[in-house]
């Protein structure tokens, strides 16, 4: 039993790692599931999830594949292979020799660049800087040719490695324009304009950009979660079994060792999914506060900024009035003045009209009614969009809840279902937007 102590340790050491591992994966699933995916124009401050196309008014154009992208990275291996001579012992103990052929690939010329681009939807566009995010590209050009082949020094260097096959490989991933892609990250304001970026963050729990959707990349995190929970169960069961082979015990003993091993997998994984489930019910509960804070948000900017519109329209339209006034009257003065009469009351009227001109000379109340339906529609469209927002992720969050086996780890954790928002319980109503007359 002494000599299978190590064996124990080590394994216990790598069950638990590989538990941590299937963990993290499972969180990270939780999380996409947590976040809605939103549109363009209803990104919040803070981590968001999109899916939409990759743009650019200056893409890239890729270096092998020869295609307009947002980002690419390219990758050339020459294959090369020689005789070796390797010593080793028989089945009988003797020293022998041997010469075999030893081969593989070596890089020759990698290279490639990102820069940053938009994500587009129906909805609108929203700025994405790759710098530091989790990269998937789709594979848009594979070739492996030979030197009669022109591709083979047009792209690569002429010189050929040592003990070369004359043979390369040329492999290009990349995003090309107009790819639907998803991203998940960290959205925060932009320096330059008044508008929304997503960039790289480095309390963000996740940053990145890939061709998949989102489905696959939710299924790839599950698959890794319970595939590293499996291979930790049998590294587990299999020291267990090494154990009991070196133990001189009964048999009973050596199943009853087994069961301890399995037992207490088990029960390790099992605490650290209540832990993981807890925390990610938690953390959808508060997204569903923040997403009720956001449709208030939104409501107090509609107050406070529709009346001061109104109000600056109204003055526009009060001052346009005003000058329309006045250059009536003094037209109705100039057609009433006599024929003969006309040299010296027509310089004073035009005196009076270039003074109004100087005082206001451009009269814009119809860009500013433009304006003002303008901010009207916007509005409104940011109160849907969030409102619409706090149903979608509240809607999600009470299923979870309600759902086996969450549905056990959100009784013990005292959580409640959340109610959707509707417009017949909804007191806030729209601004009547009149004028005076």
């Amino acid at each position: 039993m002494s000599n299978a102590l190590p064996v124990i340790l080590i394994a216990g050491a790598l069950g638990l790692l590989f538990i941590f591992l299937g963990l993290r994966a499972n969180r990270k699933k939780r999380l996409l599931q947590n976040l809605p995916t939103c549109k363009t124009t209803g990104v919040f401050i803070g981590l968001v999830e999109l899916k939409g196309t990759a743009e650019s008014a200056i893409p890239f154009t890729c270096y092998l594949a020869n295609r307009k992208c947002v980002y690419h990275r390219w990758h050339v291996s020459e294959r090369w292979s020689k005789m070796v001579t390797e010593h080793y012992t028989d089945s009988k103990g003797k020293r022998r020799t041997r010469r075999r052929r030893k081969s593989g690939w070596r890089t020759i010329a990698q290279g490639g660049d990102s820069q940053p681009f938009y994500l587009r939807d129906d909805e609108g566009y929203v700025l994405i800087r790759p710098r530091g995010s989790d990269l998937g590209a789709d594979t848009v050009f594979s070739e492996t040719c030979h030197p009669s082949d022109p591709f083979y020094y047009a792209k690569a260097p002429r010189e050929a490695i040592s003990n070369s096959d004359h043979v390369r490989s040329f492999t290009e991933e990349a995003i090309c324009l107009h790819t639907p892609i998803f991203v998940i990250g960290r959205a925060r304001e932009r320096s330059d304009v008044v508008a929304p970026e997503i960039a790289e963050d480095k309390s963000a729990p996740m940053f990145r950009i890939t061709t998949k959707t989102e489905s696959q990349v939710t299924s790839g995190y599950a698959g890794a979660s319970w595939a590293w929970t499996l291979a930790g169960f049998l590294i587990v069961m299999g020291a267990g079994f090494f154990a009991t082979n070196q133990g001189r015990g009964n048999s009973n003993e050596q199943v009853a060792l087994l069961a301890c091993s399995g037992i207490g997998y088990f029960i390790v994984w099992a605490l650290g999914w209540i832990w993981t489930v807890h925390n990610s019910l938690i953390d959808l509960r508060n997204r569903v506060r923040r997403a009720w804070s956001h449709v208030d948000v939104q409501l107090k900017r509609r107050h406070e900024l529709i009346p001061q519109l109104l109000k600056v329209v109204q003055a526009l339209k009060n001052h346009e009035k005003k000058v329309q006034e006045q250059i009536l009257r003094i037209r109705a003065q100039q057609n009433a003045t006599a024929p003969d009469d006309v040299g010296d009351d027509f310089q004073s009227l035009q005196s009076s009209l270039l003074a109004i001109q100087e005082n206001y000379p451009e009269l814009k109340t119809s860009e500013a009614y433009s304006g003002l339906h303008q901010q009207l529609v916007e509005t409104e469209n940011r109160i849907a969009l969030s409102k619409d927002y706090f149903n979608t992720i509240a809607t999600h969050y009470n299923t979870r809840i309600e759902q086996f086996p969450d549905c056990h780890v959100s009784s013990l954790s005292g959580l409640q279902p959340r109610r959707l928002m509707v417009a017949a319980a909804f007191e806030r109503q729209a601004l009547d937007v009149k004028f005076a007359e």
